[in-house]
């Protein structure tokens, strides 16, 4: 773990990521509370969140290319403020109280086409700042900054709402980016160099995709992120409706679910960094798919919220140990060359395909549950897991 801290650039990247995505995590919180209120809808709440990630399903192909070609600290930078926009923005339709659905919306198409540049050229950035050796302890530490801020942003935003509401949200959010920006002009990296790239933008999308079918393993790895992304993934957009129709809570309660799935989430990204090289890479990714799959169905059941909370934290260990290690074995196995584009499909899969699986759990919730949602995720990424064990055993053994 000190091996990737000790790297002045890396540590400059987490600091303000760690305040950023506090920020992050309080909007997440307030923008599906103030659908459910403004609508009193479930499909509303998984609507909105689906048009925060087309963007990415757009345009993140095309990103890729863009991030190998361009200098990425300056094109994160501009992805950074554009976002802080957004957030502000927001701020002001909730205080002068001309907040509505469509105005949301917008908002969120613009985010997400924002964030589909913003992604892979984060993802690749690390690579940059740490190198490929401490790649994997860079990853966790990163994965666990995120889930300190699923933490702490939550639990903060559910009081926040209830004293102030959720305008409150969105301008803290809006001003936390200042600490990502100013963490990213603070660094002190060699001057930028471009290299050789195909003439076409669709020429470099090609030679990503020829990279990614060539490996057997690249690929499991991109279609596991696919199927959790559509199926899994959705049970944290469906939290609101859950936590007052199954659980019936409030703001709070709703706030604190949230911040159990980042308890666990944190809890094994730290596992993962500290075990640094020894955890075997692929055993570890399938154990925690299937895991995954079965915690769900089991949260889809309870109806407490005591069994509630200690099931999603499980959930956020298992979902964080299966992509931050597909997330290492992916750019450990890519060319330097091709990271950007590698690391867009797989935003294109994990983000990009979220507007599928918000989509299909609003619509399901809509009309069988929650419940039912949840759990048919969970029974689908249990599968998808298995066959892919069965499908490429050379997963199983990559260390």
């Amino acid at each position: 773990m000190d091996g990737a801290l000790s790297h002045r650039n890396f540590r400059l990247f987490l600091f303000g990521q760690g305040i950023s995505l506090i920020g992050t995590w309080m909007q997440s919180v307030a923008l599906g509370w103030l659908v459910l209120e403004i609508t009193n809808s479930p499909f509303a709440v998984g609507l909105t969140q689906a048009l925060r990630s087309l963007g990415v399903l757009l345009f993140t192909l095309y990103a890729g290319v863009v991030a190998d070609r361009a200098d990425k600290r300056r094109l994160i930078v501009w992805t950074q403020a554009l976002q802080m926009l957004e957030a502000l923005a927001l701020a002001a339709l909730v205080w002068t109280g001309r907040v509505t659905t469509w105005q949301v919306m917008v908002l969120a198409v613009f985010f997400g086409v924002v964030n589909a540049f913003d992604i892979p050229a984060r993802q690749a950035f690390i690579a940059e700042l740490v190198g490929k050796g401490e790649l994997m302890t860079a990853i966790a530490l990163n994965s666990s900054m995120f889930n300190a801020a699923r933490i702490v942003g939550p639990a903060v935003a559910g009081v926040l709402i209830g004293a102030a509401g959720v305008g409150v949200c969105f301008f803290v959010n809006g001003v936390s980016y200042l600490a990502v920006i100013a963490g990213l002009l603070a660094m002190r990296l060699p001057p930028f160099a471009t290299r050789p790239m195909p003439t076409t933008a669709w020429e470099g999308v090609r030679q990503g995709v020829a990279f990614i079918r060539g490996d057997a393993r690249v690929w499991v790895l991109v279609m596991l992120v696919a199927v959790f992304s559509v199926l899994g993934f959705p049970f944290i957009v469906l939290m609101p409706v859950v936590a007052r129709e199954v659980l019936h809570t409030d703001a709070r309660g709703y706030g604190v679910l949230m911040a159990a799935v980042g308890i666990g989430a944190m809890l094994g990204a730290l596992g993962l960094a500290v075990r640094g090289p020894r955890v075997r890479k692929g055993a570890a990714l399938l154990g925690g798919g299937a895991a995954f799959g079965v915690l769900l169905a089991l949260f889809a059941d309870a109806r407490s919220v005591g069994v509630a909370l200690a099931l999603l934290a499980l959930a956020g260990c298992a979902m964080i140990v299966t992509t931050a290690l597909a997330n290492t074995m992916l750019q450990t196995l890519v060319p330097d060359e091709l990271r950007g584009r590698v690391m867009a499909f797989y935003a294109f899969v994990f983000v990009g395909m979220a507007p599928l699986g918000a989509f299909q759990a609003g619509l399901v919730a809509e009309h069988k549950g929650a419940p039912f949602a949840i759990a048919l995720g969970g029974a689908g990424c249990f599968i998808a897991t298995a066959l892919a064990a069965w499908q490429v055993p050379a997963l199983r053994r990559t260390a």
